[in-house]
């Protein structure tokens, strides 16, 4: 058998060279709230879309840290990523970030949240229409409201779980508040809980909204996401209202068809299906795209949504 022997410099030079192949095929995502559901479906997504295409895909949590973003961004960039992908804890940092990826010559990707740039323009986007997903779960709260009866009475109430600082969670909510009022609600009938997004959030908001208001004691709510919902659903369930009274219209499903999948009652009567996973994939996909082809990112990716609920959510998606 032959012997190969290297330098230390040579090996060096080898060891480096390696280094820079795998580099070539880093692209990077980073997340605003990693632990949710919805984000590590999505990490899944982009992680084999990434695989399938030969390239390896790197993952960054950062917590709603927008400190953590902006560090996230630069240890990305100096480990080499190719190309990036990006829900950001704060829409400010668009231009922060724009600016870092641009500099560096690399493709950047908003996804879930839109981002701008330094010059106002929008960052390439992945994700879903704002607009859109809440008149679907607006529509459907609407539905179930009007069918429940509960319009002809003045005992009912809205709870709208809102993240107030974060543009596409004001789409959802306001489309979906427009909806409920176009079927009959009264402006007044209209509760809003702020929250950052998280689930022990809106159940620490909900509860002094639910307490302020004792002559309610029937309830429609919608949020941002499905984890909002969860935590103004929780919240009823402190305060003494049965989930028999309550219309609660997740937007995710990943929290709602837990319940359904176990057989419990619930305030959550339907949601809106997201997939994080295709969302991932399309960033994915897109990225690797521009940097193989030298092609401008889409300037939109938008993914497909439906409606489910106890009866047809199994047909419809995976539950964990």
């Amino acid at each position: 058998m032959r012997k190969l022997l290297l330098t230390t410099g040579t090996l060096i030079t080898i060891l480096a060279a390696g280094m820079a192949q795998a580099q070539d095929k880093l692209i990077v995502a980073i997340y605003k709230s990693g632990t949710q559901q919805y984000f590590i479906d999505q990490a899944a997504g982009f992680t084999a879309a990434a695989k399938e295409l030969g390239y390896e895909a790197r993952i960054i949590n950062v917590e709603l840290d927008s400190n953590l973003a902006i560090s996230a961004m630069s240890d990305a960039i100096a480990s080499g990523a190719k190309g990036i992908g990006i829900t950001a804890p704060d829409q400010a940092l668009g231009p922060a970030l724009a600016k870092a990826a641009a500099d560096a010559g690399i493709p950047l990707i908003a996804t879930d949240d839109p981002l701008m740039d330094e010059a106002g323009k929008p960052v390439p986007f992945a994700g879903f229409d704002g607009v859109a997903m809440g008149n679907k779960v607006g529509e459907k709260a609407a539905e179930l409201l009007t069918a429940s009866g509960w319009l002809s009475g003045t005992d009912y109430g809205i709870l709208s779980t809102e993240v107030q600082t974060l543009s596409v969670c004001n789409d959802r909510t306001t489309a979906a508040k427009e909806k409920l009022a176009a079927a009959g609600a009264t402006p007044e009938s209209v509760k809003v809980v702020a929250y950052d997004g998280t689930t022990d959030a809106a159940l620490t908001a909900a509860g002094p909204v639910i307490t302020a208001n004792p002559g309610i004691n029937k309830w429609v709510v919608v949020a941002c996401n499905d984890e909002g919902v969860l935590g103004t659903t929780n919240a009823l369930k402190n305060a003494g209202i049965a989930p028999a009274d309550v219309i609660a219209v997740g937007l995710g499903a990943y929290e709602a068809c837990r319940p359904w999948k176990e057989g419990i009652e619930t305030g959550f009567k339907a949601a809106l299906y997201l997939s994080g996973k295709d969302v991932g994939d399309a960033a994915a996909r897109a990225l690797i795209n521009a940097i193989e082809k030298g092609e401008p990112l889409p300037e939109k990716t938008v993914a497909n949504t439906t409606i489910v609920d106890p009866t047809t959510y199994a047909d419809i998606m995976p539950c964990g």
